[in-house]
């Protein structure tokens, strides 16, 4: 009996402590994490031609990607795949900012931002602006952008970028960094581990 019960006994403690692990894996970020960043306010036009103001939008997540709409491969590609974590996400994607940032302004107006997201969702928001404006938020995040002539382009030249996803917590503090390939499902478990989180207002 003894013997049974000490059997018995230590598969629980397998289990609890297996579960346990499983707990904690959960709660860990599958992308990037950053060292401690300063804040970095995004100060834009939205494709509605309205101001976006990151400082304003307290308590929500924010999914960040600097593209441009004559991208041919890996920002379509990305906006494929906010898609589907949108609509993961389900209600919560109401706290969540989709940025769409363009490293083209010469071509990306408010109206064809606007034209060119329609394609994909709603949800996401795209930020155009000045070139000193855009300058501003592209040397906060270390973005990199380079314009290529392609001579026999119909698009006459396209944009050489930075490629990855951004992920800023509810105080707009950049926290997490995504290859451009990453799992939607990955970037929705990152996404509601910083909207739980219990993190100070910005300052």
């Amino acid at each position: 009996m003894f013997y049974r019960f000490t059997r018995v006994f230590i598969l629980f403690m397998l289990v609890a402590n297996l579960s346990h692990f499983g707990c904690q894996a959960d709660e860990t970020f599958r992308g990037t994490e950053l060292p401690e960043l300063p804040f970095v306010d995004i100060k834009l036009t939205d494709q509605n031609g309205n101001g976006f103001t990151l400082s304003e939008h307290k308590d929500d997540v924010t999914l960040m990607f600097f593209g441009f709409t004559y991208c041919p491969d890996v920002c379509p590609l990305t906006l494929s795949t906010w898609k589907k974590v949108a609509s993961s996400l389900g209600e919560k994607a109401e706290n969540v900012n989709f940025l769409y940032i363009t490293v083209d302004p010469e071509r990306d107006t408010p109206e064809q931002l606007k034209s060119h997201l329609a394609n994909f969702s709603d949800k996401i928001i795209g930020l155009s602006g000045t070139e000193e404006n855009l300058r501003s938020v592209y040397s906060g995040f270390g973005v990199y952008r380079e314009r290529v002539e392609i001579a026999e382009s119909a698009a006459g030249y396209l944009m050489n970028h930075t490629a990855s996803m951004f992920l800023l917590d509810k105080t707009g503090v950049w926290r997490l960094k995504h290859s451009n390939d990453a799992l939607p499902e990955d970037i929705v478990h990152d996404i509601k581990l910083l909207l739980q989180s219990r993190l100070p207002d910005i300052p």
